[in-house]
């Protein structure tokens, strides 16, 4: 808290005394050229100074804006990134944060019960709860959750202006839960002329969506403002081959999932002078989830329940307002924060039990986190640039359930933390040849303590080839979650109690590749070897005392280790065609009893293109490729985690659009063409084949 304190005195006081010179420099450049846009940035090298605009290249996007917590050429530095823009999700037409995050190298997808069912994003092989998942500079993981992990199955991608997706331990900038990576999502700014759209989309599974915003700019003021409601019905998940199984009658056969998603999106700002801004950022959700599982069909067919359906009812807010100054002619850059996020769900499950609900009061999960941020950069020009900053959370946490019965005891239970972080980072070059970033973290956590985490990622640059080598390597750790520590569930016949002196995970890891750039930079392909080493894994256990309860908590008890190779090729054959291909092969075991990790597919493969072949009209194909995995069995007695093996799969996706004049565009999808049926994770089916179509107005 005194290092936090100090940190946040010094920035304040950095940040009076640079509105002084702010103004002082806006005066005095009154006449110099013109600021560059949000969807700008000035890029540094030995003849000039270029400035990039974001998404005009056909090729992946060359500027990384989360690398190093600055613009930064991906070329410069040697982090294993992919980055996708606002332009790429509309060509594509992926509407689910989850259906373009499955197509990336390195991450797999799972989801259970279709569009807004829980989902799950692993990476490189690591647990999803060690994914730290931002928000225009927000953490926001999910404190609500049993582990703490962030579910992006209610998150749609309207409003997103690009998204980068930051792979290997990154704890060194961005503290607890990023020790498999990061993924940092940004809003689009608004700019230019006032630009209202309404867009309307309809077609399999009952899908009837509905978005309409402006965004744009005046004079000082930018703005983008999104409303939206995504609505799908009917979508059964369960195999038919576990229907077989059960004996499910023609009306749980053709029973449904239903999904219903409100949200608003709001980015708005506000230039104050040449060299100060202020920004504000919203995203607020709500939803309502119906399902019927595959344990819904085995509570009403194998345990004579009736009628039984869940229900999950979530309201999410993200909120966060920045001040940022640049001061002493571009010397020293800074922006502190204010964030906050809060997650309500309700968990309803009806039906009866002999006569009883089976479940009459719902379940509850709360939780809040507060965040104050600050970071500065002193820009060194050729001396390179030092970066350091502060950052304060605080969590809290909470779960209840009214007892319902003699066998249902009920529990509420509340916790709080509080973590208090201070970084730096030194990120240079010599004689442009090498290039680099080198960064360390000291967090303090009010509940599982100390920790110091770090990172360098070096890449040079061969001169005269093309040829571009980079390597990384750092530590990283992740937490245990609030319900992990302070679980405190007891009913007849069972306990669920958390672990207060449960030590956070941690993790050892590096990558090494190499990239080339061939005919004029319009092809270019590489491959990156990573391994991983973790130890105090947390996971569940289970202890049966004298009088035969079962008693579950959770303990420190493995270690794991994965490793892999990740490999792409970008190649933009034509101003109107390009083709974009990703391979991943991934081994991760528990090297506590050589197990295979749970729903890590050892090969990924993913094929993209795009062609232009008229100048308003865009087609975009999607080949992806998902091998076997081990997972939990849904069937018989066997109760161990990977004693199943999931079915390899693959899918095509088609999708067109057309801009009939300025004002109106048409467009069309259709979604796994061949109509592969296949489950992921095992007893939960995705959706076959179905077509999509509508249009936007603009203006």
């Amino acid at each position: 808290m005194i290092l936090f304190r100090n940190l946040l005195i010094a920035s304040t006081t950095l940040m009076t005394m640079g509105v002084v010179v702010a103004r002082a420099d806006d005066s005095v450049r009154q006449h110099a050229p013109q600021k560059q846009s949000a969807n700008q940035y000035v890029i540094e090298n030995k003849k000039s100074k270029a400035v990039v605009s974001l998404g005009d290249t056909g090729l992946p996007e060359l500027i990384s804006v989360s690398a190093a917590r600055r613009p930064t050429s991906t070329d410069d530095i040697g982090t294993s990134m992919t980055i996708i823009t606002e332009k790429q999700i509309q060509t594509q037409q992926r509407r689910s944060l989850t259906d373009i995050l499955a197509r990336q190298p390195g991450l797999n997808v799972v989801q259970t019960g279709g569009p807004g069912g829980t989902s799950s994003i692993f990476m490189r092989g690591n647990n999803s709860n060690e994914v730290k998942v931002r928000l225009d500079g927000m953490d926001i993981n999910d404190g609500s959750s049993t582990n703490g992990m962030f579910d992006a199955g209610q998150f749609v991608t309207d409003g997103m202006g690009r998204i980068e997706i930051l792979r290997g331990p990154q704890s060194g900038l961005y503290g607890a839960d990023a020790m498999a990576g990061v993924i940092d999502i940004t809003t689009a700014q608004g700019q230019g002329r006032f630009k209202p759209f309404v867009r309307i989309e309809g077609g399999g599974y009952g899908t009837f969506n509905q978005t309409f915003g402006a965004r744009g700019s005046k004079g000082r003021f930018h703005y983008n403002v999104e409303f939206s409601h995504y609505r799908m019905d009917g979508f059964n998940n369960i195999p038919s081959y576990i229907e077989r199984y059960y004996g499910a009658n023609r009306q749980q056969r053709h029973e449904g999932n239903r999904n219903d998603n409100r949200g608003v999106n709001i980015r708005l700002g506000y230039d104050v002078t040449h060299n100060f801004d202020l920004g504000l950022t919203a995203r607020l959700i709500q939803s309502n989830y119906h399902s019927y599982s595959l344990y819904d069909l085995q509570s009403e067919n194998l345990y004579g329940d009736k009628g039984v359906r869940e229900q999950n009812n979530q309201n999410e807010a993200i909120v966060r307002g920045t001040a940022h100054l640049v001061s002493f002619h571009g010397l020293f850059d800074q922006v502190l924060g204010l964030g906050y996020m809060t997650n309500r769900n309700r968990w309803t499950e009806t039906g009866t039990s002999y006569g009883s609900p089976v479940n009459p009061d719902p379940d509850y999960y709360r939780s809040s986190r507060l965040k104050v941020d600050w970071h500065g950069t002193f820009n060194f020009k050729q001396y390179g640039q030092l970066l350091i900053g502060a950052e304060h959370f605080h969590d809290t946490f909470n779960t209840s359930h009214t007892a319902s019965s003699m066998w249902d005891s009920g529990y509420d239970t509340s916790a709080s933390m509080d973590t208090t972080a201070g970084y730096g980072q030194y990120q240079g070059n010599w004689n442009h040849i090498l290039y680099g970033a080198a960064n360390i973290r000291y967090d303090a956590n009010s509940r599982y303590g100390n920790h110091v985490t770090w990172r360098v990622a070096p890449a040079i640059h061969v001169p005269g080839t093309g040829t571009i080598i980079k390597a990384s390597a750092g530590s990283g750790f992740h937490g245990p979650s609030l319900y992990q520590l302070f679980a405190n569930q007891v009913g007849v016949g069972y306990s669920e109690k958390g672990n207060p002196n449960l030590k956070a995970e941690q993790l050892i890891g590096y990558d090494a590749g190499v990239e080339q750039k061939l005919l004029h930079d319009r092809l270019n392909f590489g491959a990156t070897w990573y391994d991983n080493r973790v130890r105090n894994l947390i996971q569940s256990s289970l202890s049966i005392d004298s009088s035969y309860d079962y008693n579950y908590s959770y303990a420190n008890v493995a270690k794991a280790r994965m490793y892999g190779v990740e490999a792409f090729l970008n190649w933009k054959a034509l101003s109107n065609l390009e083709f974009n291909l990703s391979y991943t092969w991934t081994h991760a075991r528990d090297e506590t009893n050589d197990v295979q990790l749970q729903r890590r597919p050892q090969h990924k493969f993913n094929f993209n293109t795009t062609w232009t072949p008229i100048r308003d009209l865009t087609f975009s194909g999607n080949i992806l490729y998902t091998s076997g995995w081990r997972d939990l069995p849904v069937i018989g007695s066997e109760s161990c985690s990977t004693c199943a093996k999931g079915h390899g799969y693959f899918t095509i996706d088609v999708a067109a659009n057309y801009k009939i004049n300025r004002y109106v565009s048409v467009y069309a999808r259709a979604d796994n063409l061949l109509n592969r049926q296949f489950e992921d994770p095992i007893g939960y089916l995705q959706p076959g084949r179905a077509g999509y179509g509508g249009f936007m107005l603009n203006y």
